[in-house]
C-alpha cells in the first residue's frame, strides 16, 4: 500500500456524514485520504477526494501500511458502534493523538470518551440542539463548546443600542462579551469599548452558554 503526507486529514467511514465532511475539508483546500471497507463507495468517490483507499479500519496492520499514524488529524465516522469503537482503540494505540469520532448514541459516545478520544460528535443530537436555539430566540447562529462555551450571531437587545459598549456594561451586567458587529451592507468588525450598536445591526457575542442564551433573549 502506498503511503502520502501528514499534512492532510483521515476519514475513516465514507457514510453520509463522513463524504460529506471529506468533500467540505477537500473544498476547503485540505487533502483526504478517506478509507472504507466498502469498494463501491471507495470506487463512487475516487475522483471527488484526494485519496481513496478500500482498507479494514479495525485492522491495526492495514492502518499502519496506510501511514495512518503519521497524520495529525483523524476522523471515525464509521456507522457500526463495535467496529467505530475498535478503529478509536487502535488509533489510541497507534499514538495518533487527534483523533474525531462520530457517536450514534449517547452510550456510544460515553465508551469513546472512556477510551481516550478526544473529540466525540453526536451530529444528529448536536444538530438537533442548534437548530432548537435557532428556532427559539433571536438568535442567527449559535455554536456551543465542550467546556459550556457559546459563541452565538444574533440581532442586539434594545438596552445595548445607541450608546458605547463600554458604557452599556455589557460584559458587568450580562456576563457576555460582544466580540464583532456587523452593519447593513458592510462586513463584521472588530468590537471595542467605544462601538456603537445601531437597531438593524448584527452582533457577535461570546460567554458561557447560559449567560449567551439570556442575553439572546433579552427584547
Amino acid at each position: 500500500m502506498a503511503r502520502w503526507e501528514s499534512s492532510g486529514v483521515v476519514v475513516i467511514g465514507l457514510g453520509r456524514f463522513g463524504e460529506a465532511l471529506a468533500r467540505e475539508l477537500v473544498d476547503s483546500g485540505t487533502e483526504v485520504l478517506a478509507i472504507d471497507a466498502d469498494p463501491k463507495l471507495v470506487q463512487q468517490y475516487a475522483g471527488v477526494l484526494t485519496h481513496t483507499v478500500i482498507a479494514d479500519a479495525t485492522d491495526e496492520q492495514a492502518l499502519r501500511q496506510l501511514g495512518v499514524q503519521d497524520f495529525d488529524r483523524v476522523v471515525v465516522a464509521i456507522g457500526r458502534i463495535e467496529a467505530s469503537i475498535l478503529a478509536c482503540s487502535i488509533l489510541e494505540t497507534m499514538g495518533v493523538r487527534d483523533v474525531w469520532a462520530k457517536a450514534l448514541t449517547e452510550a456510544h459516545a460515553r465508551i469513546l470518551r472512556q477510551i481516550g478520544v478526544p473529540h466525540v460528535i453526536l451530529p444528529e443530537h448536536d444538530m438537533g440542539r442548534r437548530v432548537a436555539h435557532l428556532v427559539a430566540g433571536r438568535l442567527i447562529d449559535y455554536i456551543e463548546f465542550d467546556d459550556g462555551y457559546a459563541i452565538v450571531k444574533m440581532w442586539p437587545p434594545a438596552e445595548i443600542l445607541d450608546v458605547p459598549l463600554g458604557e452599556s456594561g455589557v460584559r458587568r451586567r450580562y456576563g457576555v462579551t460582544v466580540v464583532g458587529v456587523k452593519r447593513k451592507g458592510e462586513d463584521f468588525t472588530h468590537a471595542t469599548q467605544d462601538t456603537v450598536v445601531n437597531d438593524g445591526d448584527l452582533i457577535i457575542v461570546s460567554g458561557p452558554k447560559r449567560q449567551v442564551e439570556d442575553f439572546a433573549e433579552m427584547r
